[in-house]
Parts: C-alpha cells; sequence; structure tokens
C-alpha cells in the first residue's frame, strides 16, 4: 500500500472529506484529510502528496489562493471541488493551473475515475532532474534565476519572460536532453485549461526561441523532433544561493 499515490483531500465541511477519505482508501490510494489551507500547507510540507482534491470555497485562505501557492511551489495535480453556482472562480482555479474539477456535489465513483485520469497524465510527463533548492539555472551563457523569473544573457542584461515563456522555459531546463510532446509541455505549463489549444506550444516555442536562439530560424537549443515534440539540447547547470 506504500507505493500507492497519496491524496491530500482539503474541505472544511467534515462530511465531505472524511466519508472521501474512506472511500479513497477503500479503492486503493492513501489518502489523508485537512480542514483548511493552513492545515493542507503543514502536511504538504511533511508528506510526500501525490495529488492534491481542494475545495474552492473555505474560511480563511481559499483555495484558489492554496492552488495558486501550489502551482508556484510545486508540479502537484490539482482537482477543485467547486459549486453549482461558482463558474467564475472554476474558469480562474484552471487558468491558474488547476488539472480538473469537479462540481458538487459529486459522485464519488466519477472523482475517483478523474483522480486515476490525472495520475495517468502526470506519471507520463518526465519528472523534472533539479533539486527543489535550486535558484538559477545557466545554459549557453544564459542565467535564469528562478525566483524573480529573470532571464539575463552573458552581457547580465535581463530579457524579459512572458508568465508563458517563464514556464516552459523552466520545463526545458529542468528536462534537458528529453522529447517532450507537445501535450506533455500543455500539461506542465498551462495544465487541462489550456490543452484544447494545441498549437499555442508552438506559438511559445517560437516566441521563446526569438529571445534565446542564436538564430530563431535555424534554433539549436530548442530543436523540434517531428513526431515527438520538442527537445532542449544544452547542458543545464544548476546553482543554489
Amino acid at each position: 500500500m506504500e507505493t500507492s499515490p497519496h491524496i491530500l483531500v482539503i474541505d472544511d465541511e467534515r462530511e465531505i472529506r472524511e466519508p472521501l477519505v474512506k472511500y479513497l482508501a477503500k479503492n486503493g490510494l492513501r489518502a489523508s484529510m485537512a480542514a483548511s489551507a493552513a492545515e493542507a500547507r503543514k502536511d504538504l510540507k511533511t508528506s510526500a502528496i501525490d495529488l492534491v482534491v481542494l475545495d474552492i470555497m473555505m474560511p480563511g485562505e481559499d483555495g484558489l489562493s492554496l492552488c495558486r501557492h501550489l502551482r508556484e511551489t510545486s508540479e502537484i495535480p490539482v482537482i477543485l471541488l467547486t459549486a453549482m453556482a461558482e463558474d467564475t472562480d472554476r474558469v480562474v482555479g484552471l487558468e491558474i493551473g488547476a488539472d480538473d474539477y469537479v462540481t458538487k456535489p459529486f459522485n464519488p465513483r466519477e472523482l475517483l475515475a478523474r483522480i486515476r485520469a490525472v495520475l495517468r497524465r502526470a506519471g507520463a510527463v518526465p519528472r523534472p532532474r533539479e533539486d527543489m533548492e535550486t535558484k538559477r539555472l545557466r545554459f549557453v551563457g544564459w542565467t535564469l534565476d528562478v525566483d524573480r523569473r529573470e532571464l539575463a544573457g552573458a552581457d547580465g542584461v535581463a530579457v524579459p519572460l512572458s508568465t508563458a515563456e517563464f514556464r516552459l522555459l523552466t520545463a526545458f531546463l529542468q528536462r534537458p536532453h528529453i522529447v517532450l510532446s507537445r501535450e506533455q509541455l500543455l500539461d506542465l505549463t498551462s495544465g487541462r485549461a489550456a490543452q484544447v489549444f494545441d498549437r499555442s506550444i508552438d506559438n511559445q516555442v517560437s516566441r521563446l526561441r526569438r529571445k534565446i536562439e542564436a538564430d530563431h530560424r535555424n534554433p539549436e537549443l530548442i530543436k523540434t523532433v517531428w513526431g515527438g515534440g520538442y527537445m532542449f539540447t544544452a547542458d543545464v547547470e544548476e546553482e543554489t544561493v
């Protein structure tokens, strides 16, 4: 059982979180629960969590704030629990990186199926190579400051990156010399919300090439792998500060 995925259910309603944890455990998953975002933050620091089931509406810090924190600090998949009237919150949740959502009241079997589907998709994405304490990533004269989200050339001049470009470059630098499909890159940079726009990755790659390639028309750093996706070809050095 210790090798089964560990799910953290975060919901302030006891009558929802406790039966759900029991149901997930009955179906072969390890499951823990938290009644608030503050409690969940403690659990996330002390336990290896594979997926979070997160209620949007909670007293104190809400689920959207916690989801945003998770996307900024980790790659743990997130499934949101939303009420029928929370259309705007649901869209915002997907935009900030949630992987899926389920509307309350929900069927536990449907939620279990969605959990397994998200875990399969997450498992198909190569894990990042770097230590989580890495602050800077260097490649062929470029330096990406992960905390500041700043890219600078060998001359120290900063090159502005959009949020999408930063996420895409980080995904490449964490997985050098690995072919990443468009679907994997979408999972790593945008989550489920952007998957319908498959060619958006091509546009992002094109914009990123214009900023880091010596000749963006003949790219050497981000190679197109026909039928496969893209691969970052340069060696990457990690630096902690």
